[in-house]
């Protein structure tokens, strides 16, 4: 068998089948067989599964659906009248796994375990300005008579050459379809299989969900924290359901207005800020309230506890930002400037940051930006040349001043510089605050909620405190609470 021998050291730590020996796998299980249907990358998948001997007992049908009036006639008109669509791959595995039951009596084959595999894909374009995506899917039994469980997901083309994507789309192919069959109990591990003899520099996966009965209790949220963890990709979002969503899908062509914080949990003055500063964006040139998203950020560097990512507490976020019908987006990006790099792959449109004083004090800081040949000037160009503006909202400090972009206090080096953005109206405070919860912490009220102190629920959105008592997040223990009150009483 040919394998791929990964190593740490001297130690061999894995050893990862041939594209070969996994297409080979599949072709010799003699109850796997399906169907492939491939468009606008050649049929590169299936290719590995003709080469590498047996294929007939496992290819019912390989087609490729080229022509756009061909595609429709098969699958269907498009609302949008795309065809690299998420839409389009579901028509596509639904209608050709349909095809299967209907051509093949169960009668015959008792213990066929039926498939259809589909990508539908549109590689680089020749002036070579968009690198080209695509949607991949598998829907497929992994018991005769069970329904049917569906894996699909959404991916970016980091090459520049046409043939070597369409070579990327194949090998990830054949890992899909051989991770469906042979991973599916460890979703995790499946995930970061699919990059088996592929690199990180090649393809990008930004999406991906899972159906069915076998993954019924896998939450998709917590599968596209894997992909931020692992490097897959630098951002997924949920919307205010919960549901993952493209972020290409939901940022395009929209004004966007970001708030980065830890939200942990979100407070009052959290929201404050988000309504505050959203109503001074709406009221920017060129800014309408339909084509408008506000995200709420969280940098994967927030969501690390002694060093490795927290899953609860990522949940525990991601839920209550989402219960007050905001859209989420958890990040790699430890720099504001990435923030705005990664919006304007998708918008031309205006940005806006809103933020406290102690993040702005932060921006201006030089540490953060000595990886960079160009400095922090580097990181200033990224961060303003667009049409992007931070809105401030005011602090108190502990001498109970309230701090704004007026007389905060940047490093003597920066103060020319912050004098700059500031006198082009780049930075606007943000007045109509509220100041009865300028004393309101996230970090206090956290605190107050793991040791069990009373009096931290007026802090905190309405319906919030009910949630965390209800699910115990953030180490919430009503025992604690009882304790705390009685040795209050004692007293």
């Amino acid at each position: 068998m040919d394998t791929e021998i990964k190593l740490k050291g001297d130690k061999v730590i894995a050893q990862i089948p041939s594209i070969k020996d996994k297409a080979l796998r599949i072709n010799l299980n003699e109850n796997i067989y399906g169907t492939f249907a491939e468009i606008g990358a050649g049929q590169e998948t299936v290719r590995h599964f003709f080469r590498s001997g047996g294929s007939s007992g496992t290819i019912a049908k390989a087609m490729s659906a080229y022509d756009k009036d061909f595609s429709d006639a098969i699958y269907g008109i498009e609302k949008d009248g795309r065809y690299v669509t998420e839409s389009r791959l579901k028509r596509m595995i639904t209608m050709e796994g349909e095809l299967i039951e209907k051509r093949l009596s169960r009668e015959k084959h008792p213990n066929k375990m039926f498939f259809s595999y589909a990508n539908t894909v549109a590689t680089i374009d020749f002036a070579k300005q968009f690198k080209g995506h695509g949607w991949v899917g598998i829907r497929y039994q992994i018991e005769p008579d069970e329904d049917y469980n569906e894996i699909i997901l959404h991916i970016r083309f980091k090459e520049t050459d046409a043939r070597l994507q369409q070579e990327t789309l194949g090998i990830l192919g054949v890992n899909l379809i051989y991770g469906a069959y042979y991973k599916y109990n460890d979703p995790k591990r499946l995930l970061r299989y699919l990059y088996d003899h592929l690199d990180k520099d090649q393809l990008e996966i930004d999406t991906i969900n899972f159906s069915g009965p076998r993954f019924a209790d896998v939450d998709n949220r917590l599968m596209s924290l894997q992909l931020v963890k692992n490097g897959m990709t630098d951002a997924v979002m949920f919307d205010p359901q919960g549901r993952n969503i493209l972020p290409a899908a939901i940022l395009y062509k929209k004004n966007i207005l970001a708030l980065r914080g830890s939200f942990r949990p979100v407070t009052k003055v959290n929201m404050d800020m988000y309504e505050k500063s959203l109503k001074m964006f709406l009221e920017e040139n060129k800014v309408e309230k339909e084509n408008t998203l506000v995200v709420f950020e969280i940098t994967l560097s927030n969501l690390r506890s002694d060093g490795e990512i927290d899953e609860r507490d990522f949940m525990d976020r991601a839920e209550l930002l989402c219960s007050l019908g905001q859209t989420v987006m958890i990040s790699n990006f430890q720099e504001y400037y990435k923030v705005v790099e990664y919006f304007a792959n998708y918008t031309k449109a205006r940005m806006g940051l809103a933020m406290g004083v102690n993040n702005l004090v932060d921006i201006f800081d030089e540490k953060y930006y000595r990886h960079l040949s160009g400095g922090i000037l580097e990181a200033f160009g990224k961060l303003f040349f667009r049409d992007m503006k931070v809105f401030l909202y005011p602090m108190l400090d502990e001498n109970g001043d309230i701090i704004t972009s007026e007389n905060l206090k940047v490093h003597p080096r920066m103060k020319e510089l912050y004098k700059f953005f500031k006198f082009n109206g780049k930075v606007v405070d943000i007045d109509d605050y509220d100041p009865k919860i300028l004393e309101v912490f996230s970090r206090e009220v956290l605190k107050m909620i793991s040791d069990g102190k009373p009096g931290w629920e007026p802090m905190l959105p309405h319906g919030i405190a009910e949630i965390i008592k209800e699910h115990s997040l953030f180490g919430y223990n009503p025992m604690k609470v009882l304790n705390e009150n009685n040795l209050s009483s004692d007293c």
